[in-house]
Order: structure tokens, then C-alpha cells, then sequence
């Protein structure tokens, strides 16, 4: 990715943000600008040649002027075709280039391992920035070339006005810098309702997100009356918003219009004067008509490019806010120690349910790890995925702090299988293959979570097409896959949550036999109460109000510690 669009750059504001994307593209921006700014002279040149045909070749009769006079005129109109025709292209090119590059850089800083941009935003929310918000703030590189080419037409109609006439050329410079300022302040109101407008246009993506991602869980609570109340009123809170910005829209492309059809009518009415008077010949006065007439076209580019800019400059603050988003975990620099051991210790780690937690887990070695509260098993998983730090107290592999480490290089040694693990749209097979560290270990993940089996029960075996989330799968067919995808990554240190909640006990012993022989010699940390799991453990570790309460043996644990009775088999 280029260095200018590193999500570690700082992106502090919108205007920073839309200065960054015409940089990025300057060349062909730059390039669209001078061609469009050439067809704006060739636009002003046509009524001009007109006048200067009148002139010479009617006004004298000679038909051989007359004829070459409609060549130029032939080629001035085919030069600046072409010249709109290749600008456009570049502006185009330079818009959309200009989003993808937003839309790249929202992703690597929502994929960033340090975190934090999905803080407080609904994953619809960030699909909507990542779509229209990147369109509209792309958009930049299409509305300021034509804003340019805009400016130097009218400037050569200016200066051709005031070769016909003085009069005529100060209205034109004069006046065109008041227009300027009078769509820039009518504009304003635009920004903010367009701000308003994707904000809760965002909003209401979201919630239909969520709400699409739980519908399952929402009929089985009987709450799709509830889910559809809470929808409805986003959903118009969005179309409200949306309906403002475009009354905003309207006014601000009625007022530019009336303006710029006084601006016109005064012209036209300080031309025919003129012409009245005897000071214009019938030449200049076609010339002065037709240039009145050529300025309609950027004067009403004006009105246009002023609303992009308003709209692109609102969209930019949402796209900064998320780029500039503090991350969750402070991005440690240090690498992983070579070669990994995979001993892990951690110290009066305290988070969320835990308290004071002390745990040593030997290189090689698989240990279970028993809390009476979930929320204790999760604030464990989340602190060891370094997706947040303990609130107190270190966490350390190798003898190496987390905090200190590059998350990279962290999730690529101490790999953290979440017990809601995702699915891919893709074949069953790519969705385990995806981490896969070798071809042989596939197949042994494969084996060991049971998938040759699973997908025998599918239409085309490993072949088989899985939606979305895996929704086209049971729950049980999920947590297989899951699980033989994290097998497959054959990290040094693995972390597996509440693997096989979802799959009935046969299975889950046959689960429990592929993951002790998968793992032979590698760290592995089972966050379970599952009596099958815990059985293939070395030893485990119970976790009672937020710190160690006991370790052993499963069996030892169950015959003499009722709380961690009660936890594993009820």
C-alpha cells in the first residue's frame, strides 16, 4: 500500500484527509483539470470565431474567408470534444482510484491488529463509511478540475469581453468572485445536513446488520415485532435526514440558479445597450450573445461542484474519525523471540471478572482452564488476543510482556480461537484451508475435527458452498470447521474457547481425542467447561471468583472441589 495511505498515518480532520486524496492522484487530477480547461476555451473560442466570421467573411462577402472561418470553427469544436472527452476519463479515474484508496485504507485500519476502529460502531455503520463516505469524499478529484476549468473559462470569456467592450469584462470579473462567495456560503447548510444525512444513514445500516446477523435468535425470543419498531424508527429518522439534505440540495441549486440568471440577464442587458448605442458592431454583439450564453455552463458548474465539495468535505470527517480512531491496545514494535517456546505466564492480572489471576502454562504442555463465570473465561480470551490490555498486572510469553509485541507477530505465534468464530462465504474446504500452515497439517486438522465425516453429509463434500457467516451450516457444523481452521494455523501457542459447545458428546469425545493428538507438544490453553475436553488435559486450572481457586488433575478437581464440580456438570 502506498506509504501515504498507512493506517499508523495520522488523519487528524476531513480537509486533511481531502488534501491527502487530490495528492495521491495529482497527476491525473492535475491532467483532468488542463484539459477541461482547455474545452472551457474552446467553448468560449466557438462565439468568439463566430463573431470574428461575421465580421470578416460575411461583412466583406468573400466565400473563401467564410470557408476557412468554418474550418477553425470545425476544429476548435473537435479539439474540444476530445479534450472533454479525456478529461473526463482522468477525473473519473481519479475519483474512483481516490475512493478504493479510502476504502483500502478503512479496511487495513478495521483489520488493524492494535484495533479500536469498530469502537462504538455498528459493522453496517462501517460499511456505510467504506462505500458512500469513500465515494463522495473520492469525489473531490472529480469536482476540482471541473471547478478549475470552471474559473479559466470564465476568465477568457472575461478577458474577450473586455477586448469587445470594458463594460462587459468588468461585470464578468467583478462579478464571478461574488458568486464564488455566494455558493460557498449557501453551501453550508448542505455540509451539515449531508454529515447529518450519512450519519444516520450509517445508523440505519447497522442496525439492519445486526438485526439480519440475530434474526435466527430473534424469532426463537419472539422479538421480531420489537427488532422491526426499533428498525422503522432509524430507518425514518435516516430518510428525515436524507430529506433535508436534499432540501438543502434544492435550495442551494435554486438560489445559484436565480443568482446566476440575474448575472446573465445583467450581461445581456449591458451588451444590447451597447450594441443600441452604435459601440458594438453586429460581430461583437453575437460574440457578447454568445458568450453570455457560453457562461451559463460554469456558472452553473459552480452550484454543482460547490455541493460535491460540501458533501465530500462531510463525508472526510466521518472517513477521519474512524481513521484516527485510538486503538484499543497501545501497537508494541518488538518481535516474538525466536524460536518460540510457548511458555506463558501471567501476573496479578486483573480485567473485567478477573482478580489478581496468576497462571503458568509450560512450553508443550495443554491445560484446561475452568471459570464459574463466563465473564471471567471471556475477559481471559480477550486479554490473551491482545484485543485489550488487563487493567492490571502482565501477561507474558517466552518472558516476553504482550504489550511490548507487535500484534502481528503475536496473533501469528498465540492464535485465539473465540468460541463465535466465523465462517466465510467461500467452499468448506477454503474456509479451513484459509490459515492452513502446510498441507499436512490441513489434513491432520481435517482428521482431528472430524470435517471428512461433516462434509459427507453435505451436497458436494468438502466442495460445498457455505453462506454468509456460515448460516448454511448448523451450529455444530460451524464449531468443527472452526475448530479445524485454528488446528490448521498449527500455531506454537493456541488458545481454543468453548470449542464444541454446539456438538453432542460422542462427537465431542471424538473432538476432544484429535485435538490432544494434533497438538502433541504444543502449547494449548482449552477455555472450557466441558468434562470430555478437560479429561485430555494435563492438568487444569479452576478460576473462582476472578483468581486461581485450585489445579490438578480433572478427576482429582472433581472429587475434591464441589464449586468445580457444580461448574463442569451442571
Amino acid at each position: 500500500m502506498d506509504r501515504r495511505w498507512s493506517v499508523r498515518a495520522t488523519t487528524r480532520s476531513g480537509p486533511s484527509l481531502l488534501r491527502r486524496t487530490i495528492a495521491g492522484h495529482g497527476r491525473l487530477v492535475a491532467g483532468g483539470a488542463v484539459l477541461a480547461a482547455a474545452h472551457q476555451a474552446g467553448e468560449a473560442g466557438v462565439p468568439i470565431l463566430v463573431g470574428v466570421v461575421i465580421d470578416e467573411a460575411i461583412s466583406s462577402g468573400r466565400p473563401a474567408e467564410l470557408i476557412r472561418g468554418l474550418l477553425l470553427l470545425a476544429a476548435v469544436i473537435a479539439a474540444l470534444s476530445l479534450c472533454f472527452r479525456y478529461s473526463l476519463r482522468m477525473e473519473e479515474r481519479a475519483a474512483f482510484e481516490g475512493a478504493h484508496r479510502l476504502r483500502i485504507a478503512l479496511a487495513a485500519r478495521v483489520l488493524d491488529p492494535a484495533g479500536g476502529a469498530e469502537r462504538g460502531r455498528l459493522a453496517g455503520e462501517l460499511t456505510s463509511t467504506a462505500t458512500s463516505d469513500a465515494q463522495r469524499a473520492g469525489d473531490v478529484n472529480l469536482a476540482l478540475p471541473r471547478a478549475a476549468a470552471a474559473v479559466f473559462g470564465l476568465l477568457v470569456a472575461a478577458v474577450a469581453l473586455l477586448r469587445i467592450s470594458v463594460p462587459l469584462g468588468l461585470l464578468v470579473l467583478l462579478g464571478s468572485p461574488v458568486l464564488l462567495l455566494l455558493a460557498h456560503l449557501l453551501g453550508r447548510p448542505l455540509e451539515r445536513r449531508s454529515h447529518v444525512e450519512q450519519e444516520r444513514a450509517a445508523q440505519a445500516s447497522g442496525i439492519a446488520a445486526d438485526l439480519i446477523a440475530g434474526v435466527r435468535s430473534l424469532k426463537g425470543i419472539g422479538a421480531e415485532a420489537t427488532a422491526a419498531d426499533r428498525y422503522r424508527r432509524t430507518s425514518r429518522e435516516s430518510m428525515a435526514a436524507a430529506v433535508r439534505a436534499a432540501g438543502a440540495q434544492a435550495w442551494l441549486d435554486g438560489a445559484m440558479l436565480a443568482v446566476n440568471g440575474l448575472f446573465l440577464a445583467a450581461i445581456a442587458l449591458v451588451g444590447g445597450r451597447l450594441a443600441a448605442r452604435g459601440e458594438l458592431s453586429v460581430g461583437e454583439l453575437v460574440t457578447a450573445v454568445g458568450l453570455a450564453q457560453f457562461l451559463v455552463w460554469p456558472l452553473s458548474l459552480f452550484s454543482w461542484v460547490n455541493g460535491q465539495l460540501a458533501q465530500a468535505r462531510a463525508s472526510a470527517t466521518r472517513i477521519a474519525a474512524v481513521l484516527s480512531a485510538p486503538p484499543a491496545v497501545p501497537p508494541g514494535g518488538a518481535a516474538v523471540p525466536r524460536p518460540v517456546r510457548g511458555r506463558l505466564r501471567l501476573r496479578g492480572v486483573s480485567h473485567a471478572g478477573l482478580r489478581d489471576l496468576d497462571l503458568d502454562v509450560a512450553p508443550g504442555e495443554l491445560v484446561g482452564v475452568v471459570t464459574t463465570e463466563p465473564a471471567e473465561a471471556t475477559a481471559l480470551v480477550r486479554c490473551l488476543a491482545r484485543e485489550t490490555d488487563p487493567a492490571d498486572g502482565s501477561i507474558a510469553l517466552d518472558g516476553s510482556s504482550l504489550s511490548g509485541l507487535d500484534p502481528d507477530d503475536i496473533r501469528a505465534t498465540l492464535l485465539v480461537a473465540a468460541h463465535d468464530a466465523e465462517l466465510f462465504a467461500d467452499s468448506l474446504l477454503d474456509n479451513v484451508a484459509a490459515a492452513a500452515r502446510s498441507p499436512e497439517a490441513l489434513e491432520q486438522a481435517l482428521a482431528a475435527a472430524g470435517v471428512h465425516e461433516l462434509a459427507g453429509a453435505l451436497p458436494d463434500g468438502l466442495d460445498t458452498a457455505v453462506s454468509e457467516r456460515g448460516r448454511s451450516l448448523s451450529g455444530g457444523q460451524r464449531q468443527r470447521a472452526a475448530l479445524a481452521r485454528a488446528l490448521a494455523a498449527d500455531p506454537p501457542v493456541l488458545v481454543l474457547h468453548d470449542p464444541t459447545t454446539a456438538v453432542d458428546a460422542v462427537t465431542e469425545a471424538a473432538l476432544a481425542r484429535g485435538i490432544r493428538r494434533t497438538r502433541q507438544g504444543r502449547t494449548t490453553l482449552l477455555v472450557t467447561t466441558s468434562p470430555a475436553l478437560l479429561t485430555i488435559t494435563d492438568r487444569v486450572v479452576f478460576v473462582d471468583g476472578g483468581s486461581v481457586a485450585a489445579a490438578g488433575h480433572h478427576g482429582d478437581l472433581l472429587r475434591a472441589h464441589p464449586r468445580y464440580r457444580a461448574a463442569v456438570l451442571t
